[in-house]
């Protein structure tokens, strides 16, 4: 395959694809496009994707492949994983407006695999796909099965992947180093193979968060660019199963920080979470939800996960919830975002938690 620089991406015209051929374009709202996360399609010729996670699979023939995307900020990475090259996928980075961008004019001939798939989050913005542009005698096949298991996530910076593909001794907060696809909640799906729906936010908590609003407003939304008035249709698709990862920014900016006056009692912050899974299981009566927490500092003592514990204690007595559980991952000692090499632990962990919990 031949793989066009960054820099030129966006900057090459229709006429880079295979120049003595005319190319086409498979516009977003054929029927051989799957699609997988909340997306906005309100346009259905320009579905707008703006959660971590948020994915377009095809199965299509030729040689050449370009992908039409308008990108609200210019800030956002995407994984272009051609012909299951996960471990070396393109990594596609948009820029501000409507480009067209060239993945290659080299493929071998025959029929192909495409999953292109949202490394960041509603923090740097959405993205409208406008479908890809192909040769002229190419086509889309019929796509891949959606999978039949369903999981959802609440989650913050862990479960978006902030700065796992930082150098462990380098900074995290670089956004082409931020790649949901390997984070914990993202390797455990694939594991299992499940279909997922990632809700986090870098920064958000479920009392206080490093902005202006908290996951209990935000959990709820179909755009994920800051908190706003959309409303995702929970009743369009319903998880078998929900992990939330949350209460670590609660952590520090209750405890360490003080930011949140008066300072919550102990009950206070137990009830903040009941409070929240309550409002998840409304949506989701049959759901098993499990509550988890970590890998940061949260779970460096028992603290934070006791609230948990208590949290789901009392809502398991109170409402004979019998489909909720805990699990939380080990403080390794590493002050900074988790890297890849935890989030596969991680994920180890709550694969084999899920798979004996759900008889996946």
């Amino acid at each position: 395959m031949k793989l066009i620089p960054l820099f030129l991406l966006g900057v090459l015209g229709l006429t880079s694809i295979a120049s003595a051929e005319p190319v086409q374009n498979i516009g977003a709202d054929n029927p051989q496009y799957l699609y997988t996360g909340r997306i906005d399609f309100s346009d259905k010729k320009a579905p707008q994707l703006s959660w971590p996670g948020s994915s377009i699979k095809a199965n299509f023939t030729g040689t050449s492949l370009a992908i039409v995307l308008d990108d609200q900020l210019g800030k956002n990475f995407f994984n272009v994983i051609v012909d299951g090259e996960t471990q070396h996928p393109y990594v596609l980075e948009a820029k501000q407006g409507e480009h067209t961008y060239v993945i290659s004019t080299a493929l071998k001939p025959g029929n192909h695999s495409l999953e292109i798939y949202k490394r960041t989050e509603g923090e740097e913005g959405a993205t409208h796909f406008k479908g890809l542009v192909l040769d002229k005698d190419a086509s889309l096949l019929k796509p891949p099965a959606r999978p039949r298991r369903r999981m959802e996530i609440y989650g913050d910076s862990i479960t978006s992947g902030m700065g796992n593909e930082g150098a462990d001794n380098g900074a995290d907060h670089l956004l082409s180093e931020k790649n949901n696809y390997w984070a914990y909640g993202a390797i455990t799906a694939r594991n299992l193979n499940a279909e997922l729906h990632t809700i986090s936010q870098s920064g958000i908590g479920i009392m206080i968060s490093w902005f202006p609003f908290i996951m209990p407003q935000f959990y709820d939304q179909l755009n994920a660019v800051g908190n706003n008035d959309s409303q995702w249709d929970f009743s369009r698709w319903t998880p078998d199963l929900v992990v939330i990862n949350l209460f670590q920014n609660d952590s520090w900016l209750t405890d360490r920080d003080r930011k949140l006056q008066p300072h919550p009692t102990d009950e206070q912050k137990i009830q903040a979470y009941i409070d929240f899974v309550r409002s998840i299981r409304a949506k989701y009566p049959n759901a098993h939800i499990i509550c988890a927490l970590g890998s940061m500092d949260a779970t460096a003592n028992p603290t934070w996960p006791g609230y948990v514990k208590a949290a789901v204690a009392r809502m398991q007595q109170e409402n004979n919830d019998k489909k909720l559980d805990t699990i939380f991952f080990p403080f390794t000692g590493y002050g900074q975002h988790p890297r890849i090499a935890q989030h596969k632990a991680n994920a180890e962990l709550l694969t084999a938690f899920i798979e004996k919990k759900m008889q996946w």
